[in-house]
């Protein structure tokens, strides 16, 4: 088998923040006797990666998901703790470690403003001493997978949200990385937009094999490219495990839609018994009822009322995380 792609153990991260009361007196004093508190961003969090995975990172605001992205691409040095990416220890920044990973932030600009993309490309190949034949082979095929010839021309402040993010990426990725560390990659975007760059990077993954970690707060990217997520809260992995389990373990309840006979709709005071009523129409009824609970439900609701059609669905894996978050 072979060797994990990411390995980290324990990986921690403290912050010294400053603190004082409001006041011009407690300014003066807190200029030569400045108190801090230690915020633990991060506190011993271990996971490993396999070669090729795509995994989603996610929590709340504030739960150390940037923090820990950071520490795995060198930007930052740990407070405890330790991590091995593609044989490197990352905030060592040896070239040839930097040389095989890219992070790409989605509230970051990497690119110039006031140029072309097209220029900052050509700096992105000095820096990393791309051959000129390299280079044109992995700008043409980047430029099949995200269509970048009509915009790379353009200053990059003149391109929409979705047209710099393509830039984005294909400026991280002209070095062909094999790991590659995306934070918020579509926030802001549009829907269509979304859509591209989580096709993108579907296919990116399918035919480099490149290993993806990967945040975001839009739950539609993680049910496209990820089996796997890791969960952690204020700065604690609180989860580790395929996407199907996380519905498992913490989705105690299932959607029931019933679509009633024309004029045969039930009241709310009725559909209550059989579950929490989501939303009710004079044509059909959601209703939210216990996991253990849904085969005696549906039977009761076929016995007792004119049916026309059942449905049973999972909850939205983006209500589950919020209630895991909300517990």
């Amino acid at each position: 088998m072979a060797p994990e792609t990411i390995q980290v153990n324990n990986l921690s991260k403290t912050y010294q923040v400053p603190e004082r009361e409001g006041g011009f007196g407690a300014a003066v004093h807190g200029f030569f006797h400045r108190k801090y508190r230690d915020v633990q961003a991060v506190q011993q969090v271990s996971f490993q990666i396999r070669p090729g995975e795509i995994v989603g990172f996610l929590g709340p605001n504030g739960a150390g998901k940037t923090t820990t992205l950071k520490m795995l691409s060198g930007l930052l040095h740990p407070t405890g703790g330790g991590a091995c990416v593609l044989g490197f220890t990352p905030w060592e920044r040896k070239n040839d470690y930097l040389r095989t990973m890219t992070l790409v932030m989605g509230q970051r600009n990497r690119l110039s403003w006031d140029i072309p993309a097209a220029d900052s490309f050509l700096l992105n190949q000095a820096v990393y001493r791309i051959s000129d034949a390299e280079y044109k082979r992995t700008l043409d095929e980047l430029d099949e997978l995200l269509d970048l010839q009509p915009i790379i021309r353009k200053p990059v402040r003149n391109l929409s949200l979705g047209e710099r993010m393509k830039c984005e990426l294909a400026a991280g990725l002209l070095h062909r990385p094999k790991v590659l560390f995306l934070d918020e990659p579509t926030i802001g975007l549009d829907v269509i937009s979304q859509k591209t760059v989580r096709e993108f990077l579907r296919e990116y993954n399918a035919t480099r094999g490149t290993t993806i970690l990967l945040t975001s707060h839009y739950m539609a990217d993680i049910e496209a490219l990820c089996r796997r997520v890791i969960i952690i809260d204020r700065g604690a992995l609180f989860f580790d495990g395929q996407l199907s389990e996380v519905l498992d373990r913490f989705a105690d309840f299932k959607l029931i839609t019933i679509q009633f006979t024309p004029g045969q709709g039930g009241s709310r005071d009725g559909m209550e018994k059989f579950g929490e009523v989501l939303e009710l129409t004079d044509a059909s009824v959601k209703l939210k009822v216990k996991r253990d609970r849904v085969i005696a439900v549906c039977k009761a609701l076929l016995d007792e009322l004119p049916i026309k059609d059942i449905d049973i669905e999972e909850v939205p894996i983006e209500e589950v995380v919020r209630q895991i978050f909300a517990r």
